[in-house]
């Protein structure tokens, strides 16, 4: 590959660049994770009627795919798209590490593992890796809402309805498996829904209201 072709192919593909911050916000999420000290543990009664629901962790850890794979389909076919999902993305991030810094906050609503069938054995994986602190507000309903955004909001997938219908069904399993293996109190996903809506009439909808989403359901 000549030289003339590898700096074509980086000066068309510059808005890549932006992913190096999440390289910043992954380092920043670890550190957090081990170091912070909940100074507020998060409990509504809604929590204890919840039931613990162990194969909820599939569209928990489906989350991770359904994040990488548009982040990186929109970065080679719509740099645009790519942008507005990853300004979403990481200023969301960035929002959520202050509140975790300023508030430090956490939950303790974690069962004890005891079976060891599939589904266990992963929730337990998670428990020991993702300490229960810096739950509100949950990254895991903000990366989902700014995904499902970027779909349902993309001229590519004009066309594809059913698409937009699976990645909205997707999105509500996602948010709704962080209470049901008690990753999150429901405290957490609310304001995740809060930051999330704040952020989409910012970047998708000046307009935005409740008829926006009524007529995205119309439309599929």
């Amino acid at each position: 590959m000549s030289f003339n072709r590898i700096k074509e192919m980086i000066n068309n593909n510059r808005h890549l660049a932006i992913l190096f911050y999440y390289i910043v916000m992954w380092l920043g999420y670890n550190h957090l994770n081990q170091t912070t000290v909940p100074d507020i543990y998060l409990y509504h009664p809604i929590d204890s009627k919840i039931p613990f629901v162990k194969e909820m962790v599939v569209p928990y850890v489906v989350w991770y795919l359904y994040i990488l794979v548009p982040l990186a389909y929109f970065a080679f076919k719509s740099p645009d798209d790519f942008k507005k999902l990853c300004m979403f993305m990481f200023t969301g991030m960035t929002i959520s590490y202050l509140i975790f810094y300023l508030v430090p906050n956490g939950q303790n609503l974690r069962p004890i593992i005891t079976e060891t069938d599939i589904f266990s054995r992963i929730i337990s994986s998670i428990y020991t890796t993702d300490h229960p602190t810096n739950s509100l507000p949950s990254m895991h309903v903000i990366l989902s809402v700014a995904v499902n955004a970027s779909i349902c909001n993309s001229a590519i997938f004009d066309k594809c309805k059913k698409l937009k219908l699976f990645s909205i069904l997707l999105c509500i399993l996602i948010c709704a498996s962080t209470v049901f293996i008690k990753q999150h109190s429901i405290l957490d996903v609310v304001a995740g829904l809060i930051v999330s809506s704040l952020l989409y009439s910012r970047i998708y909808s000046p307009h935005y209201s409740i008829k926006t989403v009524r007529e995205l359901f119309i439309q599929i």
